[in-house]
C-alpha cells in the first residue's frame, strides 16, 4: 500500500479522498518542528512564572486559576476526561478516520506543543483503523470541537471505546493487545488535542467529497429525465450561458448537452415550445450549486491546512499567544451554505419526478401501462417530496445561533458542529432523491420508441442490472433501496 507523508505540503479535498486509501507517516520535517516546539515549551515552563493560558492555568472561565508545575500532566488528563461529554448518535467511522487525519495534520505544524509520541500514536490509530467512538452532540463549534475531540483523545490514554477489526471494544484492552502503553499527557497536550475544528472539518470534507460527486451525477440523471420527458435541447446551447457567464452554469449545460448528444428523442421535432423550469433551468440551478461547492471547498481547504488549537506557540518568535483560531464561524457559515446548495439539487430533482409521472407528452400516468389497477410510480414521488421537504427544514441556519457558555467567558459560539451534522443529513438525502429520480427516469425512457443517446442508454442498461423495469405493481421499497445502492456506488 502507498504511504502518504504528513508534511507542510498543502492538502486539497481531492488529495484527502486519495490519502484516505493509504497509510500515513510523519515526514522528518514535521518531526523536527514538533520536537522543536515541545522543547521550547518545556524550557518556557521552567523559566516563566507568569500564567500562560491552558498550560499552567485552568480552562475557560477558570483561566485565572494557576496550576503548579507538578500538576500540569494531571491537569491535561483531567481536561480530556471531563470534556468527554458527547452524547447522541455515534459519528460514522469514516468521518472519525478523517478526524484523526485532520488532527494529525493540524498538530504537525509545530505550533501546538505536543510530544512527538502523541502524534505518532494518532498515526498508529489511523494506520491500524483503531477508530475511537465519538458522539455527534456536544460541540458548540467555538472552543474547538471540545466534546467530540475529547472522545477522540480518550483512546490515547487508554479510556473510552474504539472500533477495532469491526468490533467495539474498550480502548484499554486494545492497547494491551497491541503492547502499547497509554500516552502520559504533558503540559498543553490535552488542550491541543481538544481545541481545534477537526469534527466540523471532517464532516465538511466528507460532505464536500460527496456533494461534488452527487452534483455531477445530478447532471447525468437530469439529462436522462430530460430525454425521457421529450425535452428540448436549445436551453443547453453554449451561447445562452456565455452571455451570463457563471462557471457552474456553463459546466452543467455542457454536461447535459454531451449526455444527450446523439439521442433520437432530443433531435425529433417538438410539439411544445418550452419545457418546465425543472428541466430547462438545470444549468442555472445545478450550476449555482456547483459554484457554491467550489467556494466552500476553498474555505475548507484553507481550514484543513491551518493551526486551530489554542494557545498558539511560536518558538522562533518566542511567543505563546492565546487567541481564537478554534472558532468555527467560517465553517459554520459554509456548512449552512453547502446544505442549501445540496438541498436545491434535491428540490429540483423531485420536481422532475413530479413531471415525469403526470401523464404528459405521451408518457403513461404514473409511468405504468395499466394504471388504475396499478398505482405505478405514484408513491415514490410522495417519498421524494417528503425527503425534499425534510431538507428544507434542515437548511435552517445553525450559524446565526449562539449561546453563552463557561460562565460567559465563551459568549459567542458558531454552532458549526450542528451545521455539520445537519449538512451531512442533507447530503445523504440528496443521494436518495437522485436515486428516486433515476428510478422514474429509467422507467419513463423505456416508453419511448426512439432511442436515447449511447451514453444514456448504457447508463440505463447498467442500472437495469440492479433494478428491473416495473410492469405491474410490486414492492417498490426494495427497488428504491437498490436504486440508492446503485447511486451510492457511483458517487
Amino acid at each position: 500500500m502507498r504511504v502518504h507523508q504528513i508534511s507542510k505540503e498543502k492538502l486539497t479535498i481531492s488529495k484527502l479522498a486519495d490519502i484516505l486509501q493509504t497509510k500515513i507517516e510523519l515526514s522528518d520535517e514535521v518531526k523536527h518542528l514538533v520536537v522543536k516546539c515541545r522543547n521550547y515549551l518545556n524550557e518556557k515552563i521552567k523559566t516563566h512564572s507568569d500564567p500562560i493560558y491552558g498550560i499552567n492555568t485552568g480552562f475557560g472561565s477558570l483561566c485565572n486559576t494557576s496550576i503548579s508545575n507538578d500538576d500540569l500532566g494531571i491537569l491535561q488528563k483531567n481536561l480530556v476526561m471531563s470534556h468527554a461529554c458527547g452524547i447522541g448518535d455515534e459519528v460514522p467511522q469514516n468521518i472519525v478516520k478523517l478526524m484523526l487525519l485532520l488532527k494529525i495534520q493540524g498538530l504537525s505544524y509545530g505550533h501546538s506543543g505536543v510530544q512527538l509520541i502523541t502524534i505518532e500514536r494518532l498515526v498508529d490509530f489511523y494506520n491500524n483503523d483503531i477508530l475511537p467512538v465519538v458522539y455527534q452532540q456536544g460541540s458548540l463549534g467555538a472552543s474547538g470541537d471540545l466534546a467530540p475531540l475529547a472522545h477522540l483523545a480518550l483512546a490515547l490514554i487508554g479510556m473510552g471505546e474504539v472500533y477495532y477489526k469491526g468490533q467495539k471494544r474498550n480502548s484499554e484492552d486494545v492497547l494491551k493487545e497491541l503492547n502499547w502503553f497509554p500516552i502520559e499527557l504533558h503540559s498543553k497536550e490535552g488542550l491541543a488535542l481538544l481545541n481545534g475544528t477537526q469534527f466540523m472539518s471532517a464532516y465538511g470534507v466528507w460532505n464536500l467529497i460527496q456533494a461534488t460527486k452527487l452534483s455531477e451525477l445530478a447532471d447525468k440523471i437530469g439529462a436522462l429525465s430530460l430525454d425521457a420527458f421529450d425535452g428540448r435541447l436549445e436551453p443547453f446551447h453554449d451561447d445562452v450561458h456565455h452571455v451570463r457567464g457563471h462557471a457552474g452554469q456553463l459546466e452543467t449545460a455542457r454536461n447535459i448537452f454531451s449526455y444527450v448528444k446523439g439521442s433520437e428523442i432530443i433531435a425529433r421535432k417538438k410539439e411544445h415550445v418550452q419545457d418546465p423550469y425543472s428541466f430547462r433551468c438545470m444549468p442555472q440551478v445545478h450550476g449555482a450549486s456547483k459554484d457554491a461547492i467550489t467556494y466552500i471547498t476553498s474555505v475548507f481547504e484553507t481550514e484543513i491546512n491551518s493551526v486551530t488549537d489554542n494557545p498558539t506557540i511560536f518558538p522562533d518568535e518566542d511567543k505563546i499567544i492565546s487567541a481564537g483560531n478554534f472558532h468555527g464561524q467560517p465553517l459554520a457559515i459554509s456548512l449552512d451554505f453547502l446544505a442549501i446548495a445540496v438541498a436545491e439539487l434535491g428540490s429540483i430533482s423531485e420536481r422532475r419526478v413530479y413531471k415525469l409521472i403526470g401523464g404528459e407528452r405521451g408518457l403513461p400516468v404514473f409511468l405504468v401501462a395499466n394504471s388504475g389497477l396499478n398505482s405505478g410510480f405514484m408513491i415514490p414521488q410522495y417519498t421524494a417530496a417528503s425527503i425534499a421537504s425534510q431538507n428544507k427544514h434542515l437548511c435552517a441556519p445553525a450559524s446565526v445561533d449562539t449561546i453563552d457558555s463557561s460562565q460567559g467567558q465563551e459568549d459567542h459560539v458558531s454552532m458549526g458542529a450542528n451545521a455539520a451534522t445537519k449538512c451531512h443529513k442533507v447530503v445523504e438525502n440528496l443521494e436518495k432523491l437522485l436515486a428516486i429520480e433515476l428510478l422514474n427516469a429509467a422507467q419513463a425512457i423505456e416508453f419511448r420508441t426512439e432511442k436515447t443517446s449511447e451514453v444514456l442508454a448504457q447508463f440505463v442498461a447498467d442500472y437495469r442490472k440492479t433494478v428491473s423495469f416495473v410492469k405491474d405493481d410490486r414492492y417498490l421499497h426494495e427497488d428504491i433501496k437498490k436504486s440508492v445502492a446503485f447511486v451510492s456506488a457511483l458517487s
